[in-house]
């Protein structure tokens, strides 16, 4: 008779040699699936599990209050920890070079949990630097959570902190305008203040922020972990002290991720590093040749290289939504194909225009999130959708931080890294 055996920590967590990225994303969190006669990860939907022993649940689940370790055993109830997201959680933070990771039902839910986490002691303040994600940004600024947020930018994040500074909140490269920052140098800033970095738009692929002084490491899992389009989820890579609470305040609010978005969550960490160089490589053709068209003003390109670009346009961009045939126009990103969104109409909406425009987020910017199909192909797509705009007066180096705005004179095409100095 075929017997499964227990899936417990420490075959869930075992101890391998150091190896290299796409050697984790393809085994991390998969270690014990050949001993148990095994090959695909197991689902397991259960939201309970039997016990006879009453007296030995009490314990873990004091345990579990005291420490937010995962408890020692089978799993206990659906909120505590479910073994088939626990495998993603070990992949991630192996590929995020990270003790724990603790996973959630979105991104948001993520970001919600940790400044809980710092609220819980006390430490209330949030300094965080422009562009963030939309709805992060709103979810500081309306303090729904009791927090209270200094903006600054990278050099002033020293000057910033306070007695009662619980968090540090940086995006790099950032939702929209992929400005990238010296995590190094910005940790170095917080001193004590956790740093928390999040690594949605490059992924462990392209950088690591734990490895550059960063204690948390948020992803919205529902981009490019994922890859395809299908899953929504939010996780946090960090030290396993602070995923203890994070697990506490998960367990208490109920955001949790729910198994079979762990399954396809684990299953597409294994194509990751692939995606991304595949994506990434097509990007930067597609940014080249946008910088020399006379219809686009600005193009903003990461230095790390990745798959996502922004670009401002030679009048209305909102025709360039209407124009696409092959390229999705539609909000989110990361998935295996094509998608492009204006981001003052969506992403960052919620952001009062002020402030967008202050982060660079001009009326005439576009965010595209390019796929896995052929260069060409998208290049035919983007030349189209561009056909019914004017064109500029020749190429020009302009500032990251001044935007042409829809109804003034747009300036000339220049290519340039966005980085936030």
């Amino acid at each position: 008779m075929f017997t499964l055996l227990p899936m417990d920590s420490a075959s869930l967590h075992p101890s391998p040699a150091r190896r290299a990225l796409d050697t984790e994303a393809v085994h991390a969190g998969r270690d014990d699936l050949a001993r148990q006669g095994l090959h695909a990860p197991p689902i397991d939907l259960s939201t309970t599990y039997p016990s006879y022993d009453s007296r030995g649940e009490a314990a873990r689940i004091d345990a579990f209050a005291t420490t937010g370790a995962e408890p020692d055993g089978p799993p206990v109830y659906g909120r505590l920890g479910n073994p088939t997201v626990a495998r993603f959680e070990t992949a991630l933070a192996r590929l995020e070079g990270t003790d724990s990771a603790v996973a959630f039902a979105s991104g948001m839910a993520a970001l919600t949990a940790v400044l809980l986490a710092r609220a819980s002691t006390g430490l209330r303040h949030v300094v965080a630097v422009r562009p963030l994600y939309g709805s992060s940004d709103h979810l500081l600024t309306a303090g729904l959570l009791g927090s209270e947020v200094t903006w600054t930018d990278p050099a002033g994040i020293a000057d910033a902190l306070r007695p009662d500074t619980g968090l540090v909140v940086v995006e790099s490269p950032a939702n929209p305008t992929l400005a990238e920052l010296d995590l190094r140098a910005v940790a170095h800033s917080c001193g004590s203040v956790p740093l928390l970095a999040d690594n949605t738009f490059a992924t462990p692929v392209l950088q690591r922020p734990a490895e550059h002084g960063a204690r948390l490491v948020l992803h919205s899992a529902t981009k490019y972990l994922g890859g395809h389009g299908d899953v929504m989820a939010g996780v946090v890579a960090c030290d396993e002290e602070f995923a203890g609470r994070l697990r506490q305040i998960r367990f208490a609010t109920g955001g949790v991720l729910h198994p079979l978005a762990g399954y396809l969550l684990l299953r597409g960490l294994a194509t990751l590093p692939i995606r991304v160089r595949a994506a990434s490589a097509t990007a930067a053709e597609l940014a080249r040749r946008l910088a020399t068209d006379p219809r686009v003003a600005h193009v903003h390109y990461p230095r790390i290289g990745g798959a996502m670009i922004a670009f401002e346009t030679h009048g209305d961009p909102h025709k360039v939504i209407a124009g696409v045939r092959l390229i999705t126009p539609a909000v989110s990103l990361g998935s295996v194909d094509s998608l492009i969104q204006h981001p003052a109409s969506i992403s960052h909406r919620v952001v009062g225009e002020a402030d967008r425009w202050g982060a660079g987020v001009s009326d005439r910017l576009l965010r595209l999130s390019v796929g896995l199909e052929d260069v060409e192909d998208l290049w035919a797509d983007l030349d189209g959708a561009l056909a019914p705009l004017s064109r500029g007066a020749g190429n020009c180096a302009t500032s990251h931080s001044a935007p042409a705005p829809v109804n003034e004179p747009a300036a000339p095409t220049a290519l340039r890294p966005s980085r936030t100095p």
